[in-house]
Formats: structure tokens, C-alpha cells, sequence
């Protein structure tokens, strides 16, 4: 049956897909044009913003950033790492390589003026290759949390059934119409409010509705400490176990521990969250994950798996909308990178047995306060933190 739902789901991706060209008359000239990049350059050199005599570097731009494709393959180790481990700021990783340490971002903002549509190409790049590292990963975490029984799959089918509109509708409306600053601020926003959430949810009172889930988090880790202590023990039959499943409710047991919830829930949730993560061009793992422990209470360690499902479906669905829309791909990055995240999400999986869940937790409110008052900084203000409180 749920091998039915999810093909549903793809079917329904595709032909969102294939009305695609109905929605392109709308889309920006800049875009859609097969010779906009050569007018942007032109435009970037006429400003003297870049000379087009200089050797192309990044997008084949002339004086473009030229990308050490070295630093990229490790930066993307981690990335996959750090999405299989937690189930979410794989997207946000990504952005802050391809923004902070492969210089893009500092790159894209200098273009202004007659030159802005090379700001908002350069933009739309970073977006969709977010998403190109996100989805890979998503793909490999998606399998091995199946095979480790820690993923709950009709919770992930609901999710990626939502997202599927708000994947396609997203970049089909803003392709071609947001510059540097603008992405950049509302990246921060957004991740800001995350870590406020999770925050929110180590205190007292928001740990009253996460009872089953630390119950279960606590049984996965006695059982995996007796493991690791030598002991025979029979964990084939401890992982995710659907119990019921109905248009009302959906029951399933993880470590002898029941939960339930209304499945209608996730489909909502999963249309609004893919749609606030195409616009930033992530994989929405970060909205996901407090979304699932949140309405499903589930713990971390089931959190990761079952948002890495939803988080493909809804990248595949965002990629192809953005190429149909014509945004530019930089394919010798992307390629490296995903090697990159092929070894990392191979190895989150088989390490966050290791790490108890209220670390994983901290790592993720660290993470989320960091990168959400820096990138605002930059967005809104023009600096980031570090600047700004030095007075630099």
C-alpha cells in the first residue's frame, strides 16, 4: 500500500511538471532568454563591474570566482554528514559553502543596478545547487535509515505528498526575481526562528508533549550501549512498527514505545514547509524535523530518516522546476560535491547511534542561532555578526 502512495506521489510531481509550460509565459525575460547570461556580463562590463577580457571562472563569467573544487569534495563530506546525522541543515550547510567559503555571495552582491540580473542568476545558482546536495543526500540517508528500521515511512509519504506543490510553485514564481541581499536576509530569518523553537522546546514546558519521545530515545540508546557492550540483542523487531493507519490516525511503535497522530497534519505541514524551502533554495530538513518531533512527537533518532524522505521528493520536484525555469547550473561543483555527499551521508547514519539525542538537539539550536543572526546581518545590514561586533 504505501508503495502505491509514494508512486501517487511521483505521478502527481509530474504532472505538476508538465504544467510547467503554462506558468513560463510569466517568468522573467532574464531568465528564460538562452543568451541573458551574455547580456548580464555585458551589462556587469559596461558598469565596469568586470572586464570581459579577463579568463572565465565561475558560470564561465569572466573574473569569476574561481572555486577550489578540493575545498568543495570536504565542505560537501560535511554537509552530508551533518544532514544524515540530524535530518535537516544539510540545505543550510550547503548555502553557507557556497555563499561564505566559495565567495559567491560577497560576488553576486556587487552586481547592482543594470547589472542586477547577474546578482539574481548568480543567486538563483546557489539555490538550485543547495538543493542538488540536499536531494543526493536526502536519496542516500532515505535508504540507509530504512535499513537501520528508523524510518517512519507513512509520516515521510504524507510530508513529501504536501510538498510536492509548494516544491513546484515556489521556483517557478520567484526564478529570475530575487537578488543577493533579499535571499541572504530571509535564509536568516528563518533559521533564526527554528533555533528559537528548539530552543523553546529544551524547557521545562515544552518537554511536557515530548514524553513518548524521550521514553523512546532513551530505549534506543540503552539498547545500542548493550550492543556496543557485546551483548545479543535482537533489534530486528525494536524499530519502526506501523500498528494502524487510517484517513484519521496513524499509530506505530518505535522501541515499545506507541504514537499517533492525524496524518492530515503532515500533508499541511509538508506543502507549507517545502515551499518556504524552495524560496531559500534548501531542503527544508530544518522546519521538518522540530515539525515531525512537534505534531508527531517523535524522537530524533526516527526525526533524521523520516524527514531525509520528504525532503527528496520535495527537492526533485524544486530542481526540475528550477531548470525548467532556466536557472544556470554549474556542473564541474556540483558533481565533486556530490561525491562529497555520498561519503558523508554514508557515514551520519552509522555514527548518530553514537551521539545521545540531547546533543544532536544542542548541536542543532547552535547551529540555527549562529547562522540565522549572521546571515540576517549580512542581508539586512550588509555585515555579518562577526563585523559587526567588532565594528569592523
Amino acid at each position: 500500500m504505501y508503495r502505491k502512495i509514494f508512486l501517487a506521489c511521483l505521478a502527481a510531481m509530474a504532472l505538476f511538471l508538465a504544467l510547467q509550460g503554462t506558468v513560463m509565459a510569466d517568468t522573467p525575460e532574464a531568465v528564460r532568454a538562452p543568451h541573458a547570461l551574455e547580456e548580464a556580463i555585458q551589462a556587469a562590463h559596461n558598469q565596469g563591474l568586470l572586464n570581459t577580457d579577463d579568463p572565465p571562472g565561475y558560470l564561465g563569467i569572466p573574473g569569476g570566482p574561481q572555486i577550489n573544487l578540493v575545498l568543495a569534495f570536504f565542505w560537501a563530506c560535511l554537509v552530508g554528514w551533518v544532514f544524515s546525522t540530524v535530518g535537516a541543515f544539510g540545505g543550510i550547510m550547503a548555502g553557507i559553502g557556497h555563499i561564505t567559503i566559495y565567495g559567491l555571495g560577497e560576488y553576486a552582491s556587487k552586481f547592482k543596478g543594470e547589472s542586477a540580473d547577474l546578482n539574481k542568476a548568480v543567486t538563483d545558482t546557489i539555490r538550485v545547487a543547495n538543493q542538488f546536495l540536499v536531494g543526493f543526500s536526502a536519496l542516500v540517508s532515505t535508504i540507509n535509515y530504512w535499513k537501520l528500521g528508523r524510518l517512519v515511512l507513512p509520516v515521510g509519504i504524507a510530508l513529501a505528498a504536501g510538498s510536492i506543490l509548494g516544491s513546484y510553485l515556489i521556483p517557478t514564481l520567484t526564478a529570475g526575481r530575487i537578488n543577493f541581499s533579499q535571499y541572504v536576509g530571509f535564509f536568516g530569518v528563518f533559521v533564526l526562528v527554528l533555533g528559537c523553537y528548539m530552543l523553546y522546546q529544551t524547557t521545562p514546558r515544552g518537554q511536557k508533549s515530548k514524553k513518548k519521545a524521550k521514553a523512546a530515545a532513551e530505549a534506543f540508546e540503552t539498547t545500542m550501549k548493550r550492543k556496543r557492550a557485546g551483548e545479543a540483542v535482537d533489534t530486528s523487531e525494536l524499530g519502526v512498527k506501523v500498528t494502524s493507519l487510517t484517513a484519521k490516525k496513524m499509530s506505530f511503535t518505535f522501541y515499545g514505545v506507541e504514537f499517533s497522530f492525524n496524518p492530515l497534519f503532515p500533508v499541511l505541514g509538508g506543502f507549507v514547509i517545502a515551499a518556504i524551502a524552495a524560496f531559500l533554495g534548501v531542503g527544508g530538513g530544518f522546519m521538518l524535523v522540530p515539525f515531525i518531533t512537534a505534531v508527531a512527537g517523535l524522537p530524533m533518532y526516527l526525526a533524521a530518516g523520516t524527514s531525509a524522505l520528504a525532503v527528496l521528493v520535495g527537492m526533485i520536484t524544486s530542481i526540475l522546476s528550477y531548470l525548467a525555469a532556466g536557472v544556470l547550473v554549474h556542473w564541474p561543483l556540483i558533481g565533486t560535491q556530490l561525491v562529497g555527499i555520498f561519503i558523508g551521508s554514508m557515514v551520519g547514519p552509522r555514527t548518530s547511534q553514537y551521539i545521545p539525542d540531547k546533543v544532536l538537539t544542542r548541536i542543532f539550536i547552535v547551529l540555527a542561532f549562529y547562522v540565522g543572526l549572521n546571515f540576517m546581518a549580512r542581508g539586512f545590514l550588509g555585515k555579518d555578526i562577526i563585523r559587526l561586533i567588532t565594528g569592523g
